[in-house]
């Protein structure tokens, strides 16, 4: 149903310095980018190898938050170690813990999921959900 999503950052270089750790971790790459140091509209897109953004990120003015807590965006990744890893890189690159990586068998029972917040406020998820 979904073509892509995007978030609004205030820290275009910080942001994208998350998002190429946190998303590397599940095997996804920036797929393009309009950086112009200094300029505004810049912006970065992240998929799979080959194919076109599924997250874009763009720069925008201070305080334009990111919505609240009702509001996520899950990841799928290739298996439990990736969400593990994802967990260790968002955290290492300025991301704020909100989940550590386990089972959430309320969600169903092979469901291996890892919650953070990135820089920029919003609440991002991996999550791998078949058994192994």
């Amino acid at each position: 149903m979904l073509h892509h999503a995007s978030f609004g950052v205030g820290n275009i270089e910080r942001a994208a310095r998350f998002y190429d750790a946190a998303l590397g971790a599940l095997g996804y790459i920036r797929v393009w980018e309009d950086l112009r140091p200094g300029e505004v509209g810049q912006a970065v897109g992240y998929g799979v190898p080959g194919g076109g953004d599924k997250l874009a990120l763009k720069s925008v003015e201070a305080g334009q938050g990111a919505p609240g807590a009702g509001f996520h965006l899950a990841f799928a990744a290739p298996d439990r170690q990736s969400v593990i890893a994802f967990y260790a890189a968002a955290l290492a690159n300025g991301g704020v813990d909100n989940g550590a990586p386990g089972l959430r068998q309320h969600y169903g029972p092979n469901y291996f999921a890892a919650f953070v917040i990135d820089p920029d406020g919003y609440r991002v998820e991996a999550v791998f959900n078949q058994a192994e």
